[in-house]
């Protein structure tokens, strides 16, 4: 019987061996980073072999990890339990009904044999009410076990036990020693233990309980905002919904009336109301938002009726929003306005204000005309932005016409909702007075545009018309006429002064079918100036056409024809312009000057006509090019005909009639009438040019003679106290060359020269010099101002030579002076040595001796 029971204790062995063994590989599963061990502790036993024959086998050496569990999840420990004890129900029977065929199937003995006896906790159930008004401490109930130990001690475990909770170790009662509030906390939960007071050892497995609160009707409702914000438009009927609130009630829900929650509205009752829900709703029809725009009240939330729960109160700012319900007012019951006649059409008169008291997206006020006949002179617009009636005039004004302009305007809105208009409202009607200034206006034309018509080329026609402007002003000054533009440029039309249309020459067609220009006409002031103020008119001259230009051949193609061409062969079609308009009467008409050709022309009646070979068979050898002049008439009146030359050149042609050698026509060469005037201005510049280098190289070729003339006087003059060899002396004094300055009579250019503002001494030239002074005086003043020679300072002293030396001046420079006291005339008796001295100093200078 020993053996069957340890039977039974071997199966057990083998089931927590098989618990170990599924909880490692679980571990091993789910958590690869863990290592689980196993030990030999069974390898004496038979369950090594049938657990770990095979796989198995080489996990004989792990052994299990205690620490393993604590790293795994709850929701893990939760599945690893399960499959263990999956493994559990179906493995062990298996083992049991192993072992029991290798055994006998009798009982254990009755003295190895152990009953268990059923033990179990028994307990009231637990639970306080919360907030209890009676002295600490509170029992909560009592916890029991069926265990019969005089050494039994109750204890109790958990976050709060031995805190709050306590529990007498031999009764197991358990006391509250503080006072509980459920909304703070509902639940409590402990573990109670029984435990032999003489070795801590448990008596029965622990067991968990819990402490629950009951709940008072301690709470009052609260709002979730101490403000609450709504809005609801104005005017709206009763019911409308405003807005929600809402109040929490901390009180357990379960328990009928301890949570709920009513409303009412303490303060602004009589505008709206509020249901059980914490809906507010309109209850007067006619909030008017111009009267009052925003509301507030007070409403309070409590216990439901019957409990006598505290209360609490929230506010809710209610806000009407706008409708258009009120039509615009005038602020003024007249306007006046001042406008200056010349105000462009389009541009701001005045504006007229209006008043309306909706919200600015709820004003669209429109303006109209009730009295006056001025409806086609003014228009008014409202503005968009301030509402206001902008009058605009819709043509010009004239002040000399109407000088005021009275009339009513009415505002209205088309867009106010009739269902909330509010009837007896008067009308808003305004006069309005709009006075008109006088300016100065420019002249008015009275006829616009003007058009003329002229033939051209009609040379006795001088005038076209006149325009005529007015000044509109009641000064009514005189107008003066101007042209500002023409088109095209040039002098064809003019306007004179009192606006007549002249043609100065006649007009051509071909050049320009019309004429346009551009009168200003300005008012002349009082004082003869001309305003600053001008209008414009528009001239147009239509030139009417005259048959004056006969038709012209157009240029064809190189016509061409084959030396062996059959008669009727069209060698080219023709056809002809015309610088005239083209007459309503028909057609073009062509024919040849000569019927002495191997051509003929016949007309296609359209504007063109074929050249045809009229014989055929022409001859290279007598001419490889014809000439065949056409005549062209138009239909004018009277018809024009032109002759033009038709240049046909005879080829060689192959069987097909294909062309295979004709010979290059000689280039034309034409020099046009524009490149003739510009090469007879180059030919009479280069002639220009020419002369022109030919008199300066002459000019300089006497300018060089003279200079060298000079400076050989000069020479001769400083020694001027040497006597020469006589009249007979020709070499040492040449006088020709004094004498042909006096042939030629040049003279210096004025040129400023430094020397020239030397300060000679005065009365140094006697009144009556002789003419060798008057020589010396012109060489120097062409030294003087000569820049090209150099200055001799010697020619500066020569007509002063100082006051103080006795013997005076030896100079003969002044001794041909007619003041002199000595006479020359005794050098004529000299003999013929002296001759040329008493022609110089012996007489007074000939009237033809001129410098």
């Amino acid at each position: 019987m020993q053996h069957e029971c340890s039977h039974y204790t071997d199966i057990f062995k083998e089931a927590s061996l098989l618990k170990i063994l599924l909880k490692c590989l679980f571990i091993q599963r789910y958590i690869p980073s863990r290592k689980c061990n196993f030990s030999n502790q069974f390898s004496g036993r038979h369950l090594q072999s049938r657990l770990f024959s095979h796989q198995w086998k080489s996990l004989l050496t792990c052994t299990e990890s205690t620490q393993g569990q604590s790293e795994l999840s709850p929701r893990l420990q939760k599945k690893m339990s399960h499959l263990i004890l999956l493994f559990s129900l179906f493995l062990a029977p298996a083992f049991a009904d192993g072992r029991g065929q290798k055994s006998t199937q009798n009982l254990c003995s009755n003295d190895v044999s152990h009953k268990r006896q059923k033990r179990d906790w028994i307990w009231n159930q637990l639970h306080i009410q919360e907030e209890l008004d009676t002295p600490l401490p509170h029992h909560v109930g009592k916890i029991t076990s069926s265990v019969r130990n005089k050494n039994a001690k109750y204890i109790i475990e958990g976050e709060f036990a031995n805190t709050i909770f306590k529990v007498e170790e031999t009764s197991g009662d358990v006391y509250a020693f503080e006072r509980l509030d459920r909304e703070k906390k509902a639940e409590y939960e402990l573990t109670a233990l029984i435990i032999d007071r003489t070795n801590n050892r448990s008596l029965e497995r622990p067991s968990r309980f819990i402490i629950k609160v009951y709940d008072i009707n301690d709470n009052a409702p609260v709002f979730v905002h101490k403000v609450f914000n709504g809005s609801v438009p104005e005017m709206s009927p009763v019911g409308t919904s405003v807005t929600k609130v809402t109040a929490v009630d901390a009180d357990d829900p379960t328990v009928s009336g301890h949570a709920t929650v009513t409303y009412e509205v303490t303060t602004g009752g009589e505008y709206f109301t509020i249901d059980d829900s914490g809906v507010i709703y309109t209850k007067e029809p006619n909030l008017d938002r111009e009267t009052k725009a925003t509301y507030e009240i007070v409403v309070q939330a409590k216990d439901a009726p019957g409990f006598s729960g505290d209360s609490s109160t929230a506010t809710v700012i209610i806000a009407l929003s706008d409708i258009n319900d009120n039509s615009p007012e005038f602020k003024l019951s007249s306007f006046h306005f001042k406008v200056p006649e010349n105000v462009s059409v389009g541009g701001e008169v005045g504006r007229v204000k209006v008043e309306d008291i909706d919200e600015p997206q709820h004003r669209n006020t429109r303006y109209s005309f009730i009295q006056g006949e001025f409806r086609d002179t003014f228009d008014i617009v409202a503005n968009p932005y301030t509402n206001e009636g902008i009058i605009r005039p819709k043509k010009p004004l004239d002040f000399e016409a109407v000088s005021e302009y009275r009339f009513s305007i009415e505002a209205t809105d088309p867009t106010v909702n009739l269902r909330h208009f509010k009837p007896g409202n008067p009308r808003s009607i305004a006069s309005v007075v709009i006075e008109v200034t006088d300016v100065d206006e420019p002249p008015v034309f009275r006829r616009l545009p003007y058009e003329f018509k002229v033939r051209e080329n009609h040379a006795e026609v001088k005038t076209l018309g006149s325009v005529h402007a007015e000044d509109p002003d009641a000064a009514k000054r005189k107008i003066r006429y101007m042209q500002r533009r023409a088109n095209p440029n040039g002098d064809f039309i003019r306007v004179s002064n009192s606006g007549v249309i002249q043609l100065p020459k006649p007009l051509d067609r071909e050049f320009s079918s019309s004429y346009n220009i551009t009168v200003a006409a300005v008012e002349i002031l009082e004082d003869g100036r001309l305003s600053d103020r001008e209008s414009h008119a528009h001239v147009h001259v239509i030139v009417d056409d005259v048959n004056d230009n006969a038709p012209e051949l157009v240029s064809p193609e190189e016509p061409r024809v084959c030396e062996n061409a059959a008669p009727g062969k069209v060698i080219v079609r023709i056809s002809a312009v015309d610088k005239d308009e083209t007459s309503p009467r028909g057609f073009f008409r062509y024919s040849l000057a000569t019927e002495d050709s191997n051509f003929s022309l016949i007309e296609n009646y359209d504007n063109t006509a074929n050249i045809t070979v009229k014989y055929g068979q022409f001859n290279r050898e007598l001419a490889k090019f014809h000439y065949l002049p056409v005549l062209i008439s138009d239909n004018g009146d009277p018809d024009l005909t032109s002759t033009n030359t038709l240049l046909i050149s005879v080829c060689k042609c192959n069987e097909k009639g294909n062309f295979t050698f004709c010979e290059e026509r000689a280039k034309q060469v034409g020099v046009s009438i524009q490149a003739l005037v510009a090469i007879f201005i180059c030919i009479f510049t280069i002639i220009v040019i020419v002369l022109l280098i030919l008199l300066r190289r002459r000019h300089k070729k006497d300018l060089s003679g003279l200079g060298r003339s000079v400076a050989e006087i000069h020479e001769q003059l400083v020694t001027y106290d040497e006597e020469g060899g006589g009249e007979m002396d020709t070499t040492s004094y040449d006088v020709s060359v004094l004498n042909s300055v006096r042939k030629n009579g040049l003279k210096a250019e004025p040129a400023p020269s430094p020397y020239a503002q030397v300060q000679k001494p005065p009365g140094s030239i006697p009144p009556a010099a002789g003419g060798m002074e008057m020589m010396i005086e012109v060489k120097k003043d062409e030294a003087d101002n000569d820049r090209d020679l150099l200055p001799y300072d010697t020619l500066h002293i020569y007509g002063y030579e100082g006051a103080e030396s006795i013997a005076e001046s030896l100079s003969s420079l002044g001794s041909g002076s007619s003041d002199s006291d000595i006479d020359y005339d005794f050098l004529n008796d000299w003999g013929p040595r002296f001759k040329m001295l008493a022609e110089l100093y012996g007489s007074e200078p000939s009237e033809d001796f001129v410098y």
